[in-house]
């Protein structure tokens, strides 16, 4: 699929963040997550325990784990670590399970998962947990700023010499710790602390002349 297909029915913009999210401290988008499976459902049944350790389970079954067998044994641990996510589980006779997700900016999504197996959904649990809500669009650049500079994006070796490039690491002269010159107001302050030293100085060897001379 070309760009321009791809922007004419799913559309284009920038990496963003829902208000500035993770910026201050993250806000988990993801809400409310209902698992929609069946009790009976082929595509739902899954591979239970006690089918694969006694020997029962057919080559259909073993390839038809589904959402139940997640909802039995990853679930809950699930539900325990992320606490600010509601979890639903809705039982639907003779029909095929899908997820929804339900974020905080009102957007929803469903994902089916016939045919799935645990992993899967795990995996499909864990994309729905990290969106942020959005439609998915493509991305026009990996960089994005509200505020742009005309010097360009700003990297650790923007001002460093291209020397560095063909250095062989580890390297002792670029381990070592930068020695800077003292500025015009470092040294301003030398010369204050100086003078101020000399003056504490002729004052008390005027104070020491004072006491010798009423002394004798």
């Amino acid at each position: 699929m070309s760009g321009k297909t791809w922007s004419l029915f799913w559309g284009s913009n920038f990496v963003r963040a829902p208000l500035q999210n993770g910026v201050g401290r993250y806000v988990q988008q993801l809400q409310r997550i209902t698992f929609k499976f069946c009790k009976t459902h082929g595509g739902s049944k899954g591979m239970r325990a006690e089918d694969v350790d006694s020997g029962t389970c057919s080559s259909r079954t073993f390839h038809i784990e589904m959402a139940r067998e997640y909802i039995e044994k990853e679930l809950v641990g699930f539900a325990r670590d992320n606490p600010g996510v509601v979890v639903y589980v809705k039982p639907r006779r003779h029909r095929s399970p899908c997820l929804k997700a339900e974020y905080l900016n009102g957007g929803e999504e469903y994902m089916s998962t016939q045919n799935h197996t645990c992993e899967d959904v795990h995996k499909w649990v864990a994309y729905l947990r990290g969106r942020s809500g959005y439609p998915t669009e493509r991305i026009r650049k990996y960089q994005h700023t509200d505020h742009p500079s005309i010097q360009g994006v700003w990297t650790p070796w923007t001002h460093r010499h291209p020397a560095i490039n063909i250095k062989d690491y580890p390297c002792e002269e670029l381990s070592a710790a930068p020695q800077t010159e003292p500025t015009a107001t470092h040294r301003l302050l030398e010369l204050y602390e100086r003078q101020k030293q000399q003056q504490q100085q002729q004052q008390q060897q005027q104070e020491q002349e004072a006491a010798k001379s009423s002394a004798a």
